[in-house]
């Protein structure tokens, strides 16, 4: 007699790859991972459109394909351009999700992580509402932390990094107004799956 492999049991908090206490909003700029790779990596970057205004629709916009470029001269530079994020988390600490965690977003450009090239294959990417140099909100603490917890529930995760460190030739995002000594304490996480930062 052949007894069936339990199934694994999905998390409540998701629906196949999507993040339940997120807004759905999907993006077409996203595609197939590659077979076989583990998705292990998070990457924080940090983004406002027109840069330092919040609150507003252009960067849901932009990954959307649908951000009006010619209304304001500071985003003509976007014209064009197809990226998205898995997630983002606004100022005010909504979360809208653009691409289920099994596929592959368009966040992080030529990078390379621990000699690994292309991140966008095995890692998501999580949008924070702001300013790279500048602070960001508890509220964006708070869900980030829940976010990264529910992550791990389904994704071997390995390390959580910015932008600036997988692409240090073209990124500062999300820069040194961001608090990793604190997100590293509200997580508990071992400081190994983190940059080197001071925790001072």
């Amino acid at each position: 007699m052949v007894v069936p492999e339990p199934r694994r049991k999905v998390p409540v908090a998701w629906d196949e790859g999507w993040w339940r206490p997120a807004r759905r909003s999907p993006s077409p700029n996203q595609g197939e991972r590659p077979a076989g790779l583990a998705v292990d990596l998070v990457v924080l970057h940090s983004i406002s459109l027109p840069p330092g205004c919040y609150g507003g629709p252009e960067v849901e916009d932009l990954f959307l394909n649908r951000l009006d470029t010619t209304r304001d001269p500071q985003l003509a530079a976007l014209a064009g351009l197809t990226v998205s994020a898995h997630f983002f988390i606004r100022r005010d600490g909504e979360c809208v999700q653009f691409v289920p965690v099994h596929r592959r977003a368009w966040h992080a450009g030529v990078s390379t992580f621990q000699g690994r090239p292309a991140c966008n294959d095995f890692s998501v990417g999580i949008e924070l509402e702001g300013l790279e140099g500048r602070t960001f909100e508890r509220r964006q603490y708070g869900v980030l932390t829940q976010l990264l917890k529910a992550l791990r529930q389904v994704l071997p995760l390995r390390a959580v990094t910015g932008h600036e460190h997988i692409a240090p030739d073209r990124k500062r995002d999300p820069g040194p107004g961001f608090d990793w000594v604190g997100l590293r304490r509200q997580l508990r996480w071992s400081p190994a799956r983190f940059p080197d930062v001071p925790t001072a």
